[in-house]
């Protein structure tokens, strides 16, 4: 049976110690530009304060261009945030000659497609999570990238994030002793929109999403732990519709593997009570027990023999700020992105694997 290892694309044609396949800055081919001048195509809530300021805001990183289906909609982004060009179009974006590298903040369905448009143009990107809406699909972007020598990064800012890294060094630093497996629980209740079934929200449409709220949410904390502990190669799952509120799962159930032979499970639930609500993974050491959250950043929690032990560490105003330095600095040759579209192939192929889609 194929894993995501086996089937990852790289340019040198070589993998890391860990087993996992991310590339070196060296590894592509494309022009160093002094100023990376991004072209935005979707401006949604998520370009609003995450991610969009700070593609201004980080050195010689600028926008020039910005498009959406609904002209109307890129127009008044352009004028709210003094970009100079806004188009209806996605290749009249890509074709600007002032944009040299693209930033997609659609929904999954299209990521392949704008993604694979702007690699052929010879523009990198940087590609909201997940990667596309289906392991096949980033399969694709992987093939072209590697054809082109252009590079596609992923938003999986929480990797650049303090308060992960902090995580991350309690873990390397043996603050639990040797790992022993790792648990994943997850439950919110129905949102307001949930219930409105002539307009449902484009997460819980498969079509579109490539799933329900697992595949929306769950990205992020799988590519935390395979940034910790390497690729799950292995990975099976249940799922169940019990509220009937859409078509999507709304409850899952899995059990993974990493290359390591570390194992680990997870439970998302996206219709629970309201006295339910969780939002935790813990790490299970030999010596204790690290507990944290992916989406409300709760302090950080340390439990050994000598007590328990609380890290509080703030995020910036704009959460995908570091993650986009990277990139910057990446296609400037000056640093390394780690979340490039290789790297986050796997997440792709995890989740699929979980709702038995491969």
């Amino acid at each position: 049976m194929a894993t995501p290892s086996d089937t990852y694309f790289c340019v040198n044609e070589q993998k890391s110690a860990s087993g996992d396949c991310r590339l070196a800055k060296n590894d592509y081919l494309w022009t160093m530009q002094d100023t990376i001048q991004w072209g935005f195509i979707g401006c949604g809530q998520v370009t609003e304060k995450k991610s969009g300021p700070a593609f201004a805001k980080v050195a010689n990183s600028r926008i020039v261009a910005v498009m959406s289906r609904n002209r109307e909609r890129a127009q008044s982004y352009a004028e709210r945030h003094g970009i100079g060009a806004y188009y209806g179009d996605a290749q009249e974006l890509i074709d600007d000659p002032n944009v040299n590298t693209v930033y997609i903040a659609t929904p999954p369905s299209s990521h392949a497609t704008y993604a694979i448009m702007s690699l052929k143009a010879g523009k990198p990107c940087y590609v909201e999570k997940p990667l596309a809406a289906s392991y096949d699909e980033c399969q694709r972007i992987n093939r072209i990238s590697k054809q082109t020598g252009v590079p596609c990064f992923v938003a999986y800012y929480r990797r650049d994030l303090e308060y992960f890294k902090k995580v991350k060094q309690l873990v390397r630093s043996g603050a639990v002793g040797k790992v022993l497996t790792v648990l994943i629980r997850f439950a919110v209740p129905p949102r307001d929109l949930d219930y409105d079934r002539d307009n449902l929200p484009w997460r819980v449409q498969k079509d579109i999403a490539g799933g329900g709220y697992f595949y929306d949410l769950a990205p992020h904390q799988i590519d935390l732990l395979q940034d910790l502990f390497g690729p799950i190669v292995k990975a099976e799952g249940y799922t169940a519709n019990h509220a009937g509120l859409y078509q999507a799962e709304d409850t899952v159930s899995a059990s993974f593997q990493f290359i390591d032979g570390l194992s680990g499970a997870g439970s998302w639930c996206f219709v629970a009570h309201e006295s339910a609500k969780t939002d935790r993974i813990e790490i299970v050491g030999e010596k204790g027990l690290i507990s944290f959250s992916v989406f409300t950043y709760e302090p950080i929690a340390l439990h050994t023999a000598e007590g328990r032990q609380e890290f509080k560490v703030p995020n910036p105003e704009h959460v995908q700020m570091p993650m986009i330095e990277n990139v910057v600095a990446q296609l400037r040759h000056e640093g390394v992105c780690s979340s490039d579209c290789v790297s986050a192939t796997s997440v792709n192929w995890v989740m699929d694997k979980i709702l038995g889609k491969i």
